[in-house]
């Protein structure tokens, strides 16, 4: 029997994880499986994975509710999937974005939601976190530099910590007076 915990980063681009199942669409970046995130079903089997990583993948995609279909699908009863997200304040400020979100999206995995909400698939949500600031390595490419970085440091810490007190809250009422939020990580355990 084996017992090898199986680990999955789907959208993997140039960003390979050591004991990771590493998957992208392109054939390019030397990972482990090629396969469009966009065409299901995906190459593994039902209940085959303990651990999804999915870091700004989903909102390249065509049909996000599609892809947590197929993620829930692959995981294991109590496996955990994690996934960072824009936030929808900044979330289309990338070329190749097509959505956004809000931290209303664990709702949609919820039985209790509305009839017309629920997607029909169960997620506990362990975590919802915002982050003002989420991308600190592509500073230098647009001139931001060491002392300007520092401040931000700073000044994410201070305004994340503060969202993350409700994000609801904050994602609601005054995520705009602070320029939007960069990202929106969430965690979830698969349930069955």
């Amino acid at each position: 029997m084996n017992n090898r915990e199986v680990k999955l980063n789907i959208g993997c681009g140039k960003d390979k994880k050591e004991g990771f199942v590493n998957l992208d669409a392109s054939d390019l970046v030397d990972d482990d499986v090629v396969h469009d995130l966009n065409v299901f079903p995906y190459p593994f089997e039902d209940n085959s994975v303990d651990y999804i990583e999915a870091h700004h993948i989903l909102e390249h995609l065509d049909k996000p509710f599609n892809v947590m279909r197929e993620l829930h699908r692959i995981l294991k009863h109590d496996g955990v999937l994690s996934i960072k997200v824009p936030h929808f304040s900044r979330g289309m400020n990338h070329a190749e974005h097509a959505h956004g979100f809000d931290v209303t999206f664990p709702l949609y995995f919820n039985k209790q939601f509305t009839k017309s909400g629920y997607i029909g698939i169960d997620f506990d949500t362990t975590n919802t976190e915002l982050r003002w600031l989420a991308f600190f390595h592509l500073y230098k490419y647009v001139g931001i530099g060491k002392i300007s970085k520092g401040i931000l440091c700073i000044l994410n810490k201070f305004i994340s910590f503060f969202a993350n007190l409700s994000p609801m809250f904050c994602s609601r009422i005054w995520c705009f007076w602070v320029g939007g939020f960069d990202e929106i990580e969430f965690g979830f355990i698969c349930k069955k």
